[in-house]
């Protein structure tokens, strides 16, 4: 079995390296625009393998996609980062045709895959594959709520001194100062975190949570990999193996929670098939009313997109 990764940045290499570790598949194949970076990457994660003890071989190709043709799930993570003076709009229309041509390219040798899309501005560069991939919703979806879900939880396990495994939580909606941290369904050990924590505390942290990208950028100078590759693997993991997972990811929505025609973060269960089924939690009016908002500026991002005409 294979998975390919496009994009051998940051985010890409040590997306292939944890799913090489896990030892799930056969084959990962990095891809790159430039010339020798997936190759070098791949060859020096290659050579880990004799220390980490896998034996999934990593190949690295320079936009040479017949190399991942027939893979069962393939990665997006290209794009470039918004530079000062770039507008939003700017940044989708460059992005745009990044992914547009990225997913062209990986349908063409891959018509079966599962497209996983880590490119940023997220939510809209995930309907920006489907609509280039004209596949089933269900096999083209986005990582956003994973990783936004590992920030989260990673700070309630600071605040509270426990182990991070034990902490459960869901958040939905766009990736990005518009997500929606759900406090009712957040526990640890199956205790609900706001018996355990001050409710200005858990403010806090569902802020920070909100801003947990633009933290890492000001202290870094340049966006996080680690986690964000880490869960783009673990989605792979669940697809691969059919683990039947929940997770929040980006999904197209055709009227589940009121909302429809738009790609934002919601529980699904995720298997062999990709997005095998969307998660209807109830909400309360404030929720709601939190989810609405979201999506409108999610919408208003996709309509951008619509608005710059790629795809009559």
């Amino acid at each position: 079995m294979k998975v390919t990764v496009v994009g051998a940045g940051n985010v890409g290499a040590t997306c292939a390296q944890a799913i090489a570790e896990k030892g799930i598949v056969k084959e990962v194949v990095l891809v790159d625009i430039k010339d020798g970076l997936a190759e070098g990457k791949s060859l020096d994660l290659w050579q880990t393998a004799p220390v980490n003890y896998y034996d999934t071989r990593i190949v690295g190709s320079t936009n040479d996609y017949s190399k991942t043709a027939d893979s069962e799930v393939v990665v997006i993570t290209s794009g470039v980062p918004r530079k000062p003076g770039m507008s939003r709009d700017d940044l989708i229309s460059i992005n745009a045709g990044i992914v547009k041509s990225v997913t062209e390219n990986v349908i063409a040798h891959s018509p079966n895959a599962k497209i996983i899309i880590v490119s940023n501005p997220l939510d809209v560069m995930t309907y920006c594959a489907y609509l280039t991939a004209k596949k089933s919703k269900n096999e083209v979806f986005g990582m956003a709520g994973i990783l936004d879900t590992a920030r989260y939880r990673a700070f309630l396990a600071e605040e509270l001194d426990v182990n991070p495994k034990d902490i459960q939580a869901l958040l939905m909606g766009g990736h990005g100062d518009t997500m929606v941290p759900l406090p009712r369904y957040t526990t640890v050990s199956g205790i609900p975190v706001t018996e355990l924590i001050d409710a200005d505390k858990l403010d806090a942290i569902i802020d920070r949570t909100k801003k947990g990208g633009g933290e890492l950028v000001n202290l870094m100078g340049t966006s996080a990999w680690y986690a964000p590759g880490s869960a783009a693997a673990q989605m792979v993991e669940a697809i691969v193996l059919d683990q039947k997972r929940i997770f929040p990811c980006c999904a197209y929505l055709e009227g589940e929670y009121g909302l429809k025609d738009i790609y934002i973060g919601v529980p699904v269960k995720l298997g062999k098939n990709g997005i095998e089924q969307i998660i209807e939690v109830k909400l309360n009016d404030e929720e709601k009313a939190l989810l609405e908002g979201s999506a409108k500026s999610v919408k208003d991002v996709m309509n951008v997109l619509d608005d710059m005409r790629l795809f009559d």
